[in-house]
Formats: structure tokens, C-alpha cells, sequence
């Protein structure tokens, strides 16, 4: 086997293995603060009875862990951000899939999800992010197997920035509306209301034409 396929396998691999561990660190925080009903978490009382800063932590651990792996497999920028959205999109999707297997969630297609807490709560279906995971699983993983010497330039950077930027907004707007309206303990009656499908689509696209435009620009070997 060839050393390239089989560095793929094994960032595969520890990408599936880590979205284990944290699907199984979600499922014992939910027999904990859902014990009733492990499906249900909205309203999210569990926003106010966690230990945040530690669980700040957990996140700020989980992407430091990402992108470490990241650096030891790749050299160079475009390859370490490849293995990088790889590994994050696939642990993202099997994050998902492992949640489905324990405790048979998502049940719906468009369920809501607390999706993370860095800067502050992120809240949306479950699918807009595994949307932006399998771009980025493809994308990166196009790179990884490619032995070309792509370059993100000026233009490439700013659309992919500026469509995350875009979809993270859709992403915060109800967390921080709902702090600046009703603060932490608004979090404790907030049922799932409409997202901001227009605003994430414009961001999922900004983000699709920066990635799709390194692959296009593909420098001679």
C-alpha cells in the first residue's frame, strides 16, 4: 500500500475514532441532564447546569487535538488546511452517525442541535454543519490525494472567509440575540425557531467557490 493511501486511512480512521469518543462524552452528558428523555434537549437547560469554562476546554481540546494531527501528517500550508477540514468534516459527520447508533438522534432531517460553544453557543439543524463537512471532506481529501502544489490566492481566501464568516453569523444570531435580549437564563425556556437558511446558503456558496477555485487553478507538476 502505498504511503500516501495509507496516511488517508489512518487521519480516516482517528477522525472516526475521535467523533466516538465525543459522541459517547454526549451521550452520558445527556442520561445526565435529560434522563427522562435522551431525544429532547431543547429548551436547553443543560446551558446553565454545565461546568462552561471545562467544557470550553473540551472544544478548545477537540480542534487543538484536530490540528495537531493535521501538522504531523502535512507540510505547507494548503496541505496542513487540507488535512485539517478533512479531519474536522469527517469527525463532524461520524459525530452524527455514532449519535444515531447510540441513541437513535437526529430523528428528524432539520432537528436542532446545540453545535458548539466557542465564542458562544451555536444553535441550528444538525445539518447545515455536516453540509459544510462533506464539503470540506471532499475538498480536503481531493487535496490530500492529489500530488499537486495547490496555493489559495487572494481571491480564493477571501471568498472562503468571507463565507464563513456568513455561515457562522447564521449560526450565532439566535444565541447571541437570545443573550443580549434575556441573558444565560433565556436558554432555559428558548424552543427552536427559524434559521437563517438565507444567510447560511450565501456562505455555504461563498465557501464552495474559494475551495472549488483552488482546484480549478491547479499548477503544472
Amino acid at each position: 500500500m502505498a504511503k500516501l493511501e495509507r496516511k488517508i486511512i489512518w487521519l480516516s480512521v482517528f477522525a472516526v475514532a475521535m467523533a466516538y469518543v465525543e459522541s459517547a462524552v454526549v451521550v452520558y452528558l445527556r442520561q445526565l441532564y435529560y434522563p427522562n428523555n435522551l431525544l429532547v434537549i431543547f429548551p436547553p437547560e443543560v446551558l446553565a447546569k454545565i461546568a462552561l469554562p471545562i467544557e470550553l476546554g473540551r472544544e478548545a481540546a477537540t480542534v487543538v487535538m484536530i490540528l495537531g494531527v493535521a501538522l504531523l501528517a502535512e507540510r505547507g500550508f494548503t496541505r496542513v488546511f487540507a488535512a485539517f477540514v478533512y479531519l474536522f468534516g469527517l469527525w463532524d459527520i461520524f459525530y452524527y452517525v455514532w449519535l444515531k447508533v447510540f441513541i437513535g438522534w437526529p430523528v428528524r432531517w432539520l432537528e436542532w442541535d446545540i453545535l458548539f460553544l466557542i465564542p458562544w453557543v451555536w444553535l441550528g439543524p444538525w445539518l447545515a454543519p455536516v453540509a459544510i463537512a462533506f464539503l470540506f471532506v471532499i475538498w480536503g481529501g481531493v487535496v490530500l490525494v492529489s500530488g499537486a502544489a495547490y496555493r489559495f490566492n487572494r481571491i480564493d481566501g477571501t471568498l472562503l472567509i468571507s463565507g464563513a464568516i456568513l455561515a457562522l453569523a447564521a449560526f450565532l444570531q439566535t444565541g447571541f440575540s437570545l443573550l443580549l435580549e434575556q441573558g444565560v437564563e433565556g436558554f432555559q425556556h428558548y424552543e427552536p425557531g427559524r434559521f437563517w437558511w438565507g444567510l447560511f446558503l450565501a456562505g455555504y456558496l461563498l465557501m464552495a467557490a474559494g475551495l472549488g477555485r483552488v482546484l480549478k487553478n491547479k499548477p503544472p507538476r
